[in-house]
């Protein structure tokens, strides 16, 4: 792993180097930065500005690794499927297995998030919308059943 440099007055700093209250304060700052966002726009533009198209790749592709542990696929298979090393997932697992409770929540997260996406995928116009969209017409004139 490279090391992990920070900007400290404009100085570029080696995390290691750091004081523990200057680590507090940068983490404080970047946490509540993030924190403050309303909204997947905002994030996104944060995201963008703070970090390389790399580094935000990689942070997807471990929460990506994260859901498939969670939801119990086997190294192997997230291995081929994500063409991750084996280091990354068991890195992630130990992450999950240690109750590092901020991956589950934001995989909670992202799950609620994609099944609101499924259900306004559907089509609007189509019969299954209409039924969605007043369900008590339907209880009070039935479809007609073949």
């Amino acid at each position: 792993m490279g090391q992990v440099w920070c900007y400290i007055d404009g100085v570029k700093v080696r995390a290691k180097n750091l004081t523990k209250e200057q680590k507090i304060e940068t983490l404080d700052a970047l946490y509540t930065a993030a924190g403050s966002l309303n909204g997947r726009a905002n994030m996104k533009m944060f995201l963008c500005d703070l970090l390389s198209e790399s580094e935000r790749v990689m942070l997807g592709r471990r929460i990506m690794i994260a859901r498939k542990i969670l939801a119990g696929d086997g190294y192997d298979q997230i291995q081929l499927d994500l063409k991750v090393g084996k280091t990354t997932v068991s890195k992630v697992h130990r992450w999950l297995s240690d109750q590092m409770p901020g991956y589950e929540q934001a995989i909670k997260g992202l799950e609620k998030e994609l099944t609101k996406r499924k259900r306004k995928l559907a089509p609007i116009g189509t019969f299954t919308y209409l039924k969605k969209r007043y369900p008590l017409h339907f209880l009070l004139f039935p479809w007609p059943k073949d």
